[in-house]
């Protein structure tokens, strides 16, 4: 399973294009795909009810951004679109799971200056400190051919990120959006000038699907313990363990290198 999230602080970069186009793109090629909607606008969930039929499955899956958990079980890949101004907790759940990291962005100087901020905070975590989670940037609604594709590509160089290349601002890609389609919706002959533009963002996550991925992305490990009878917990029963008969769960970091404190202590908050 892959679990690819879109992700930029900035509101109205692109996020649920990118992620409905690349949930289409996984469809295609026959992969089971789940959408995963975290924002509050729920746009990509809009776009999956509008979602034809006799066109290729896509499952869907809402989640709150505070309560986000792993994906369900049997998953085979999930896409995950985030609301704006996404930081902190609920940025470090997604992080726990994510294999790889999309980050939209305009030439707008807002846009970049927002994405820059989220990919440094990104920096900061586990999987992402220990290259098991990549980064990417994609440029929406610019035309490549214009200043506005180099200015992006330059900064894009300049914080490290791979730069996927540009995608217009098509009038075709509302109509998409109003009948819950893509385009890799269409015959490819019909709309190949504009999948040209998607050609090295879907090389980036071909690459991505082609590495074998972990089973378990867990970065915590549950056992089970009695406790002492000698210092049984508060309401245990006489046998000192929890309820009286039941073993309690205790959650203890794993074995992974390079997990800061400040995370091993929100363990606990993250597993609820």
């Amino acid at each position: 399973m892959a679990v690819i999230a879109i992700i930029n602080r900035k509101g109205g970069s692109g996020k649920s294009t990118l992620a409905t186009h690349i949930a289409g793109y996984l469809a295609s090629r026959g992969d089971e795909v789940m959408l995963g909607d975290v924002d509050r606008q729920q746009s990509s969930s809009m776009w999956l009810a509008l979602r034809p039929r006799d066109r290729p499955k896509i499952h869907g899956w809402n989640h709150d951004a505070r309560n986000f958990a792993r994906p369900p079980a049997g998953t085979k890949h999930v896409v995950l679109d985030t609301p704006a101004g996404f930081q902190g907790l609920g940025l470090m759940k997604v992080a726990l799971y994510a294999d790889a990291i999309l980050v939209p962005t305009t030439s707008s100087l807002f846009d970049r200056d927002a994405a820059a901020e989220g990919i440094k905070e990104l920096r900061t975590l586990p999987r992402v400190s220990a290259a098991k989670c990549q980064i990417a940037c994609v440029g929406l609604r610019i035309d490549a051919r214009t200043r506005n594709g180099d200015v992006l590509e330059g900064w894009a160089e300049k914080l490290g990120v791979p730069y996927l290349g540009a995608i217009r601002q098509l009038q075709l890609y509302q109509r998409c959006v109003e009948q819950g389609l893509s385009l890799f919706d269409f015959p490819r002959e019909k709309f190949s000038p504009y999948l040209q533009e998607w050609a090295k963002t879907t090389a980036w996550v071909d690459d991505l699907l082609s590495r074998p991925q972990p089973e378990s992305r867990d970065l915590v490990r549950v056992t089970h313990r009695t406790l002492p009878e000698a210092e049984p917990a508060i309401g245990a029963g006489p046998t000192g363990t929890h309820g009286g008969d039941t073993p309690r769960p205790a959650v203890t970091p794993s074995l992974a290198e390079g997990i800061p404190t400040f995370l091993r202590k929100l363990m606990p908050q993250l597993y609820k």
